[in-house]
């Protein structure tokens, strides 16, 4: 298990295929479409995160909803990296009856 951490993650296409990407520069960008990617969306995260953490928090801010190629992608490095993107169901707690 790698423990190198990423600054930017975030989404790109090529030859039809989205797949999650990583970088610690913005200039990621330049060079994916410098390569031919398209799609390419590449947020900033809010700390150094592992690859599994990333793709966590891509899911809780709503990433997958910017592009419908999104969620898949996520599907797919949340399998790769054993992250659960399931939203934890929180029980309510009984409410006390007024006697």
């Amino acid at each position: 298990m790698t423990t190198k951490t990423y600054k930017f993650a975030g989404i790109s296409t090529l030859n039809g295929k989205t797949k999650i990407r990583f970088a610690n520069d913005i200039m990621r960008i330049k060079v994916l479409d410098k390569n031919g990617h398209t799609d390419v969306n590449i947020k900033e995260l809010p700390e150094a995160m592992l690859k599994g953490d990333a793709v966590k928090h891509l899911s809780s801010i709503g990433f997958a909803s910017e592009v419908a190629s999104t969620k898949p992608a996520l599907e797919r490095a949340a399998n790769k990296y054993g992250v659960d993107l399931s939203t934890p169901k929180v029980e309510a707690e009984p409410v006390a009856q007024a006697s």
